[in-house]
């Protein structure tokens, strides 16, 4: 929220530097994100435009009189305050109504005025361009000085026609002392909603300053016809609505707010649009309270088609089944069963709390208001605004909580203004139907339990000072003390809410630091975080980039996973949010590659080269109880070059494919010491068929990999011209396998014997099968083995296949002779003649 500080100004002294202010209400709890000064010296944005106190200042138009050379130029005399006035020649065409008419002194025509040297921005260029002002010839005419315009101050876009200013000044009165300003950037987060208005802030300004609060004017002069029997107030809902407050203000005139409303408005963030309108929103960001103005003629003519000699009926209420309300943005709403609504006999009028409707809107021709200042209830508020997808700055406040009490100030307020500034006569009474009004409950409070909770001493007598100056009823019980909230206080239950309210005015700053009593307990180290923290950094060593990823999905999104089969990846129940922030973000995922498979499709827009893991849980639905079961998955994907363009590979790298994916995993494996690990090829929707290994451990399935399928790809939108490989693995079913110790050899110091070897197997039998045998066969000199060519077809028998590989025998005592190599390789192809019925491939 933005909170001018010369409007912040009308109801608390500043005692303090705007820098130190910030800082003080930052340490109490509303967070100051920043500080936009206005014309003033201060921050860091060195390009920002500060007013000359010298060169800017207010200027007195005493005449305009015609251009001898040009119909579209005036001159005007201005006092300045310097030896004698001057004249300016100017075009804008608010000054054209006062042409020749003589001395206008007592027409007290103020305006920021330029002398030469000033630097400004320039009027006649796009956005905010600095130029110096030059004296140069006019048609004729030397001009050297200026009347300013909102545009070259700064202020806003208005180029028109000069800034006239409404009040009296001193001529010569430096620009900086008149519209200087501070703006506070503060965030309002739910727990202070009671500072979501300029009185609001005000008010803990007075309170961490020791300076006095100066509320509102609320008195309201009514001079029109009575109210009574005019407007009629019932609720179904008090619970949702406790309080509705109607005025009948007749006769305003759709003209501009006054020039300081609009002022006010433009820096707290508001584009002014008429009075009607400024002042419903001028009040709301001064103290609070929202408000609404129906068109009363039209709430008159509808209660004509129900009641023609009766009052306009105004009843609050839950939708029928099948009702919409068009609001006052265009946008028809379908409405929830819980959408509180403010109505009448003949229909929907506006969506309590948050819009109002379209076809009560004031416009242009409105005369007569009916005021509206309410209270509702905050939770029902907030999820009817998030459920309808409508921002507004009454849902703001509403949904954060303000207090009922705050209705009455409200609409009295408005109502003055109204009758101030837009020409209105309020009817004489106030409708106030007030049926459930929050309860008063004493909250009983002792310094014991403030230095329990807030780690503070104070007396109680301080205690008590700290919660007057913030407007608590305090009284001394002795003992104790009994606390009653004040009446724009929604946010206060119980006594640690008050503890709460007292370190802020102590200071946070102030709580003092305190150590742990007790003896620490003996520390443990995590070991599954730091197993899982072992393979994130083994799978970036191997050039894998790590991506986080939303929890939240749809059913629709994991669908995908599986276009063939059109379900899901699991037949357990998702886990669904009750009340979901965005559509498709409804139900806790099934799978972690459906999430990683999101992060390629938008990287594969603009990236060839993709290689990136997740480590994650999924949700899936317990058997017993109501939480979800949370297994941590591992998914990797791949896709695009095996290396970056390089004059090495002429520029054209090979593309990765099923075995780079194989190898990623294969050398995990190796770098967690896990043994035990197989691939075994299986068919699955989601990758392509004679592409996709069954992943194995011990026996037990661990997971699956391959390549994508094509309809998968289409599914996720991924824009490949390269294999996608995937693989999925099941983190809870590797971890326990990997050892907090494991043995290292030496490096050896003998020669290693390298042989091949050609087998003849089944061509059924997978080569994995084939490898471990190798290994189990060849004993504790067999250090090496890899198969480097498969081979079917030629001399090789029908049903039968060639599998070759490369292996090494080394020992760590002596170095090997033919001899004992022979031996042992006869011993091992005699072992897998007998296991697998392998024979050694003839020449």
């Amino acid at each position: 929220m933005l909170v001018p500080v010369s409007w912040l100004k009308e109801y608390v002294d500043i005692v303090l530097p705007v820098e130190e202010l910030a800082e003080k209400l930052t340490v109490a709890g509303l967070e100051v994100k920043g500080i936009e000064y206005v014309g003033i010296p201060g921050g860091r944005d060195k390009e920002r435009l500060v007013w000359d106190r010298e060169k800017l200042v207010i200027g007195q138009i005493l005449a305009v009189n015609p251009h001898p050379n040009a119909d579209r130029l005036v001159l005007a005399t201005v006092e300045y305050g310097g030896d004698q006035t001057e004249v300016v020649v100017t075009g804008a065409p608010n000054l054209f109504p006062y042409l020749s008419q003589g001395d206008l002194s007592r027409r007290k025509l103020y305006s920021p005025f330029a002398l030469e040297g000033a630097v400004l921005y320039d009027g006649h260029k796009e956005g905010q361009v600095k130029m110096a002002l030059k004296g140069r010839e006019l048609r004729g005419i030397y001009n050297r000085c200026m009347l300013c315009s909102e545009k070259e101050l700064g202020l806003s876009d208005e180029h028109e026609g000069i800034l006239i200013l409404e009040g009296a000044y001193t001529p010569g009165t430096p620009v900086q002392d008149v519209l200087g300003d501070a703006i506070l950037d503060i965030e309002i987060i739910p727990n202070i909603a009671r500072c979501a208005s300029m009185v609001g802030v005000a008010r803990e300004v007075a309170a961490l300053t020791g300076q006095k609060l100066r509320e509102p004017d609320y008195h309201v002069v009514m001079d029109g016809p009575p109210i009574e029997g005019r407007v009629v107030i019932t609720t179904d809902n008090p619970e949702l609505n406790p309080r509705f407050v109607a005025m009948i203000i007749e006769g305003v005139e759709q003209r501009p707010s006054p020039q300081w409303m609009q002022r006010r408005l433009r820096l707290a963030g508001q584009r002014p649009i008429n009075a009607v309108v400024d002042i419903s929103n001028y009040v709301m960001l001064e103290m609070g309270q929202p408000n609404h103005t129906f068109d009363y003629d039209v709430l008159r003519r509808r209660a004509d088609s129900y009641d023609p000699d009766g009052p306009i009926h105004i009843h609050t209420r839950l939708p029928y089944e099948g009702e919409t309300l068009t609001t006052l943005d265009g946008v028809s709403h379908e409405l929830r069963p819980y959408n509180i609504l403010v109505t009448d006999p003949a229909g929907a009028l506006s969506l309590g709390g948050i819009m109002g409707g379209l076809e009560s809107e004031i416009n242009d021709q409105t005369t007569n208001v009916l005021l509206e200042a309410a209270g509702w209830n905050f939770i029902n508020i907030r999820r009817s605004a998030n459920d309808l997808k409508i921002s507004s700055e009454a849902g703001f406040r509403f949904s954060r909580g303000v207090h009922p009490s705050q209705a009455i100030l409200g609409a009295r307020r408005v109502a003055e203004l109204l009758r101030r500034h837009a020409g209105g006569k309020v009817a004489q009474g106030i409708i106030d139907y007030y049926p459930n009004p929050p309860e008063v409950r004493p909250i009983r409070l002792t310094a014991a339990e403030v230095r329990r909770i807030g780690g503070i001493n104070p007396s109680q007598a301080e205690i008590k000072r700290l919660l007057e100056a913030l407007e608590f009823i305090v009284e001394d019980q002795g003992d104790h003390l009994l606390v009653v909230s004040p009446d724009h206080r929604l946010d206060i239950e119980g006594a640690h809410d008050l503890v709460e309210e007292v370190c802020r005015m102590y200071g946070y700053d102030r709580i003092p630091q305190t150590e742990l009593r007790d003896t620490l307990p003996p520390q443990r180290n995590n070991e599954e975080l730091q197993r899982e923290e072992q393979i994130k950094d083994i799978l970036v060593e191997l050039e894998l980039q790590e991506v986080i990823t939303y929890r939240l999905t749809t059913t629709e999104r994991e669908g995908r996973l599986l276009p063939e089969a059109n379900s899901r990846p699991d037949d357990r129940p998702y886990v669904t949010l009750a009340n979901p922030m965005t559509v498709d973000r409804v139900a806790m995922r099934h799978s972690l590659l459906a999430s990683v498979l999101e992060i390629a499709a938008a990287n594969s827009r603009f990236r060839e080269r993709i290689a990136v893991y997740e480590i994650g849980p999924v949700y899936l639905a317990g058997e017993e109880g109501l939480l979800p079961d949370e297994l941590r998955r591992l998914s990797i994907l791949m896709t695009g070059p095996r290396r970056r363009p390089h004059w090495e590979n002429g520029g054209a790298p090979e593309t990765m494919g099923f075995f780079d994916l194989k190898g990623v995993i294969e050398e995990l494996f190796a770098a967690i010491h896990v043994d035990g690990l197989a691939f075994e090829a299986t068919q699955h929707p989601t990758y392509r068929p004679g592409r996709t290994a069954r992943l194995t451990l011990d026996g037990r399935q661990i997971g699956l990999m391959g390549e994508l399928h094509p309809l998968v790809l289409a599914g996720f939108d991924i824009r490949a011209d390269s294999p996608v490989l995937a693989a999925e693995l099941e983190l809870e079913a590797i971890l326990p396998h990997i050892p907090a110790w494991y043995h290292v050899s030496p490096v050896p110091v003998y020669p290693a014997v390298h042989e091949d070897i050609a087998l003849v197997v089944d061509k059924s039998r997978p080569a994995a099968e084939v490898t471990a045998a190798i290994r189990r066969a060849g004993g504790p000199l067999l250090r090496e083995v890899a198969l480097f060519d498969s081979y079917e077809g030629g001399s090789i028998p029908a049903g039968k296949k060639s599998l070759a590989y490369h292996l090494t025998f080394q020992s760590l005592n002596k170095t090997l002779t033919d001899k004992e190599v022979r031996k042992n390789r006869e011993r091992l192809v005699q072992q897998l003649e007998r296991e697998l019925g392998a024979r050694l491939r003839d020449a």
